[in-house]
């Protein structure tokens, strides 16, 4: 809708009549959600100081999407986490792919690790790298870091998408970000088939 300035999940917290009959209604807003409720509070003064007298409002009832893909609703809880801690969400989901995903191996079952010059940063060509220690070449004397890979979250399996959902899942219930229940969660995971 045109003119739409925040939008924000809130609960009706007080609605009181004054003195000259005009309702004054008050709304909570949950932790998860109050960056944009900060940043639509904001944004309204600065209209009001501008010159504009009246604001118009609209309330519905917020329903999610509920999709089947286990991998949909990860992403929507990174997003979740990125607005509740004022960050990037792929900054949030290459840390939680890092504490809480699956380390890449080859068709052997050996695992990704590889060693670069060390002015060369991982995440420029892949995301998902986490440093494990750095050595010089015996034979030129240069210095090189390792890392090793993690999967992407599209190619997890079955096991490796419930460790990944329940991290993020903790991540999201301590910054006070509603979840699925433990039902719907199961049945996330239960119909989840990776890509290679």
């Amino acid at each position: 809708m045109a003119g739409v300035i925040g939008r924000f999940g809130c609960s009706l917290e007080n609605c009181l009549t004054d003195a000259d009959g005009s309702l004054v209604v008050s709304i909570r807003v949950p932790k998860g959600e109050t960056f944009t409720a900060r940043q639509t509070v904001a944004s309204i003064r600065t209209g009001l100081a501008s010159g504009n007298k009246r604001l118009e409002t609209a309330f519905s009832w917020q329903t999610e999407k509920r999709s089947l893909n286990a991998n949909a609703y990860f992403h929507v809880l990174v997003d979740k986490i990125a607005k509740a801690m004022n960050l990037g969400a792929d900054e949030v989901k290459k840390r939680v792919v890092l504490e809480y995903g699956a380390i890449a191996v080859d068709g052997s079952g050996r695992r990704v690790i590889v060693a670069l010059p060390k002015n060369v940063d991982p995440s420029d060509f892949y995301p998902y790298t986490k440093w494990i220690g750095d050595f010089i070449a015996p034979k030129n004397g240069e210095k090189y870091s390792q890392y090793i890979f993690y999967k992407q979250t599209h190619t997890l399996d079955k096991a490796e998408m419930q460790k990944l959902i329940e991290g993020v899942i903790y991540e999201a219930q301590e910054l006070g970000i509603e979840t699925r229940t433990p039902d719907e969660l199961a049945s996330l995971i239960e119909n989840w088939e990776g890509c290679p």
